[in-house]
């Protein structure tokens, strides 16, 4: 499957079940944003590995979780947007052709 098939990362988190969607009914019932349970598993599986991963690796994702937690969000909403910047770095990297830059050690 690859990187090949998919043009953009949104796409990519659309097809493994990671991309969120807004549940409505009508104009008058809003429900919560959910991601669809029609997934690619075993991809949804290595993401959220990674994401848990980076979290505990990353200080940069760690501060971010901790910080989201602090808030009072949800720890697998939280997870979710961390699989997406996973997913979107990755992208970005394969189509720059180039290595990954950590700017967080760059920040002051």
């Amino acid at each position: 499957m690859g990187f090949t098939s998919f043009k953009t990362w949104r796409k990519f988190a659309s097809y493994i079940g990671i991309a969120p969607f807004p549940h409505s009914s009508g104009t008058s019932i809003r429900g919560k944003t959910k991601v669809s349970r029609l997934a690619n598993l075993e991809g949804k599986a290595l993401l959220h590995l990674c994401a848990t991963s980076a979290i505990q690796c990353s200080p940069e994702m760690k501060t971010f979780y901790q910080r989201r937690l602090e808030k009072g969000k949800n720890k697998m909403s939280t997870l979710n947007i961390i699989r997406n910047k996973l997913l979107a770095r990755a992208f970005a990297v394969i189509e720059r052709q180039s290595p990954y830059v950590n700017t967080m050690k760059y920040a002051s």
